[in-house]
């Protein structure tokens, strides 16, 4: 089985081609391939499979590390237009179109080798989250962990985010916080939790929490959660172009508001190839 691995600003993948093929990989497979020691070792895998919308050259679909599946995957979205790119199913200079389990996403080059990906519109009701025992959409929300109140926003982006602003993220307890709101009842999905701080209007730093991984370099979708959300606060503003430094990078976002969609831009890179026997 041939597989390339990949990174988007540090966000890493292994990549399998399933065009013509049915099975998705078991979770054993996908555990086996992720593990750092004794696999390929990555965040998620991502799939390359046949496309199921007209204008899509191909969909793809996301696994995180312990075989389960996950809706949507920002940096996993430009890794999968730059394996595209390079095998000749889509364009190399024109706009193309994607296709991720939370629908299409056009895609565009940015002209610095990486591309930009329309992320669609983020989702704040409550039932799109999801969140459990909630009926009206707020900006805020409060959980208790550990018997302090949490106050964080809630967004979907074609997967589950809670969003926390804290004074800084170096501090910000991210294992222990993150773990406590994805094992609450509150997100029955469980959910990406990021922490975010504010630098200036149109930079802030972000550490992620994905589910079904821990902390990663970086989230594309946590990215474009974090900016909405607090875009909705008046702490960014919307329609305007924010930086956003991850661990492993920075990611650009703008909230498009005539679209009312969400446009991310960043790198993607090639690792190298291998087979797995």
């Amino acid at each position: 089985m041939r597989f390339s691995k990949m990174h988007g600003a540090g966000n890493d993948f292994v990549v399998l081609d399933l065009r013509g093929q049915v099975s998705p990989p078991s979770p054993a497979l996908c555990a086996r391939l992720a593990d750092r020691h004794f696999g390929v070792g990555c965040d998620q895998l991502l799939t390359v499979e046949d496309p199921r919308s007209a204008g899509s050259v191909a969909a793809y679909r996301i696994w995180n590390g312990d075989g389960s599946p996950s809706g949507q995957c920002g940096n996993g979205a430009r890794c999968i237009a730059a394996w595209l790119v390079r095998d000749g199913a889509a364009p190399a200079q024109a706009d193309f179109a994607i296709e991720s389990p939370a629908g299409v996403h056009p895609v565009r080059h940015d002209g610095h080798g990486g591309f930009v990906i329309d992320m669609g519109a983020p989702r704040f009701a409550p039932a799109d989250v999801p969140l459990a025992g909630v009926v009206d959409e707020n900006g805020e929300y409060t959980l208790d962990v550990g018997g302090e109140p949490l106050r964080f926003g809630a967004v979907s982006m074609g997967n589950p985010h809670a969003v926390i602003e804290v004074a800084d993220v170096d501090t910000a307890e991210v294992a222990r916080i993150g773990a406590a709101v994805q094992g609450s009842t509150m997100f029955p999905a469980s959910a990406n939790v990021g922490f975010a701080q504010v630098l200036a209007p149109d930079r802030i730093r972000l550490r992620v929490f994905e589910r079904g991984v821990g902390e990663t370099l970086a989230c594309g979708s946590g990215a474009c959660a974090a900016v909405a959300v607090l875009a909705r606060r008046g702490r960014v503003p919307q329609d305007a172009e924010i930086a956003v430094d991850l661990p492993g990078g920075t990611l650009r976002i703008r909230w498009d508001a005539a679209a009312g969609t969400v446009l991310m831009g960043g790198p993607a890179a090639f690792v190298f190839e291998g087979e797995w026997l």
